[in-house]
């Protein structure tokens, strides 16, 4: 299920303001780290993806759906919804731009290069 090795631990909270602080969440302890994501205030969405921890695509995708059911709890317990509604507005969200990216892509390992 995992690829090779651990990535390099980023102390967050103090490089990045803003960042989620994990410090003390013990189960994270033998866990490595997949993905990162950041949203500017009516800008785009920054997504920094380790593809080397899961081995299948396939895996990525079943960890994303873990995700979704896990912010529609958060977003239940945050804003006063139901799980059930916030997972369908979630769904919904997702929907949306599988149907029409709503932005383009780009690499930052490409960023600056020439094609």
């Amino acid at each position: 299920m995992f690829g090779k090795g651990k990535p390099k631990v980023v102390a967050s909270a103090e490089k990045y303001p803003g960042a989620l602080d994990v410090d003390g969440i013990d189960v994270l302890q033998n866990a490595v780290e997949v993905a990162r994501l950041w949203v500017e205030n009516n800008g785009p969405a920054t997504c920094i993806i380790n593809p080397g921890v899961l081995q299948e695509p396939e895996m990525f995708g079943m960890l994303m759906v873990d995700c979704i059911r896990h912010a529609s709890r958060a977003y239940a317990q945050a804003h006063g919804l139901s799980e059930e509604a916030a997972l369908e507005r979630i769904w919904q969200g997702v929907d949306m731009e599988r149907d029409r990216n709503t932005t383009g892509l780009e690499t930052i390992q490409d960023a600056g290069k020439s094609h």
